[in-house]
């Protein structure tokens, strides 16, 4: 069974979504049967960072909130990724344009190393406090989950993986994603949101045993928590 998911480094239920679906997979009897595959999506495809510019004053910006209410929704984020053992710390997250993030992990996926390029990722920006925006930075974390220096600084230098960054948001806007995290499972049935881990377990089952693998309509489960342009 073959698992696409669309996801933006930034989007901090995705990292939330990325737990609760690997618990789910955990209880999945044909575990070792599933291909992961990671889709890029940008949030927001302007952002550039700026020194000394903090998560609570990027999303008080965009929401038209106070500093205050920004920080009380990132503090309640932060308490639903504890629940699932993530640590985050987003006073110290570093808002920064995610593009060259995402080609990292199609050059990881040609080394059998995406998931492990995500996982790094998304821990060096909400738990870390990293520039997943900075070239060195994006070295660094590359060479720490295996793939050599030389070609991240080579994919960096050129336009290496941009077509292909740029395919995974088009097809996302064609299944029709408005928000991510969005799981496909077999380009049968869509999962909108980080839902709990029961209800992507059901859907591997159902997926699992059924025989058809009709790709369109997908049905779509929406009700867990995204992160779209205009919320996150």
């Amino acid at each position: 069974m073959k698992v696409e998911i669309w996801s933006d480094i930034m989007c901090p239920f995705c990292y939330i979504g990325k737990r609760k679906f690997e618990n789910a997979l955990q209880q999945f009897r044909h575990q070792e049967q599933i291909e992961i595959v990671w889709h890029s999506y940008q949030l927001d495809p302007e952002m550039q960072h700026v020194p000394g510019r903090n998560i609570n004053e990027v999303l008080a910006e965009k929401k038209g909130w106070s500093p205050q209410q920004a920080k009380q929704m990132n503090d309640q984020v932060t308490a639903m990724a504890r629940t699932e053992g993530l640590e985050y710390n987003l006073a110290q997250a570093v808002p920064a344009n995610t593009f060259n993030a995402h080609r990292l992990t199609h050059l990881a996926a040609q080394y059998n190393l995406q998931n492990k390029a995500e996982e790094r990722i998304f821990r060096a920006y909400f738990t870390e406090g990293k520039n997943i925006g900075d070239a060195e930075t994006l070295v660094q974390l590359g060479t720490e989950i295996g793939l050599p220096a030389t070609e991240v600084r080579q994919m960096l230098q050129t336009d290496a993986f941009t077509a292909a960054v740029q395919q995974d948001i088009s097809e996302a806007q064609q299944l029709g994603v408005r928000g991510v995290p969005y799981f496909v499972l077999n380009r049968k049935y869509g999962i909108s949101g980080a839902q709990p881990s029961e209800v992507f377990l059901k859907a591997l089952n159902q997926v699992w045993e059924e025989d058809n693998s009709a790709t369109t309509p997908l049905p779509t489960i929406n009700t867990g928590a995204t992160c779209t342009d205009e919320t996150c």
